[in-house]
């Protein structure tokens, strides 16, 4: 019996102790904080880190400097964020394309996408949609899918890279649709939409804030939406589901963005970054801008975000292996 006092006596002490300790630990943030972004400047992962960004530097009084660190399908950025003090002061903008597809396409991926992070926030779910060039004769993805199989292998598609989450997306629409459609890869979404614009790749599956522009301006047309039901901003735009294709039905690819920090980042940080973000994200000012982007908030808890981050790995492994995609 006297073990056990001493014992509960121990373990209550300790509590103590950590709990105190963070209480006379100086107040955060006394500086700048970097939000790694691990894509090219211009594409969704980036046009949301730096809408969150403004919103966080205007409530800590600290600047949220965003660090583009693109390269190997978002990997390269995620493992500086990974290997960097977890202090709360290096954090990664994560995403789909970062946190779930890499593990079953990069076996030798240098940091594990639930070891490795501790999840901060959910921070938006995003859409991806469908376009193609006007110069392509379809104006809808029936219509598409039929020209796909009569011209097998004269669609080339971009993305922002092999494995990208606008990769992985597409390869899981030919497989649903049973078409054959060449991949060109870039070096982020940004390039790639530039080149879809041009007409030097006819089609593009990727996130809504990096096409509404030249949706909007005619430059791009919009076939389809991947979330499960149609978007605000494109209420004409059906789903892929919508299409009247049989073996599409129930198609949804939409992209996730989050805030993950380093393994070990203290918990009451942890808590103290996911209140603020979720405040942000309830905003009037941020519902408005996430919305014209086409984008959805989702503030919920740490737990939710890595229940997320665990079962989409589980998810996409799927298309990964039965795509048969390699790294580069």
């Amino acid at each position: 019996m006297k073990i056990r006092t001493f014992l509960s006596l121990l373990l209550s002490a300790s509590a103590w102790m950590a709990v105190a300790s963070w209480a006379q630990a100086p107040a955060y943030p006394i500086k700048p904080i970097r939000l790694v972004v691990p894509f090219t400047p211009g594409g969704s992962t980036d046009i949301l880190a730096r809408t969150m960004g403004q919103k966080l530097t205007e409530a800590w009084g600290q600047p949220v400097v965003i660090d583009n660190v693109p390269g190997a399908g978002g990997s390269i950025g995620a493992d500086k964020v990974a290997k960097a003090p977890a202090d709360g002061y290096t954090l990664l903008m994560g995403h789909i394309g970062t946190l779930a597809i890499p593990p079953s396409i990069y076996p030798q991926l240098p940091y594990h996408p639930i070891k490795s992070f501790e999840p901060i926030a959910w921070v938006a779910r995003v859409p991806n949609v469908l376009v193609v060039h006007p110069s392509l004769p379809v104006k809808s993805v029936k219509e598409l899918v039929a020209y796909a199989k009569a011209h097998p292998g004269q669609i080339n598609f971009g993305s922002g890279g092999n494995g990208s989450a606008a990769h992985v997306a597409m390869e899981s629409f030919k497989l649903r649709s049973q078409t054959f459609m060449v991949h060109v890869p870039y070096r982020g979404a940004a390039p790639a939409v530039a080149d879809t614009v041009a007409g030097q790749t006819q089609l593009i599956f990727t996130g809504a804030p990096a096409l509404m522009p030249m949706i909007k301006s005619g430059r791009l047309r919009a076939l389809a939406v991947s979330s499960p039901k149609r978007i605000g901003m494109l209420p004409d735009v059906p789903t892929v589901a919508e299409s009247g294709i049989p073996e599409l039905a129930g198609f949804e690819a939409d992209q996730w963005y989050g805030i993950v920090a380093p393994a070990g980042t203290p918990a009451a940080l942890v808590q103290k970054l996911n209140a603020q973000i979720n405040a942000s994200l309830r905003s009037t000012e941020i519902l408005q801008r996430l919305h014209s982007e086409g984008a959805e908030p989702t503030p919920s808890t740490p737990e939710v975000f890595g229940k997320l981050i665990a079962n989409e790995i589980t998810r996409w492994k799927q298309v990964v292996q039965r795509a048969q995609l390699k790294p580069d």
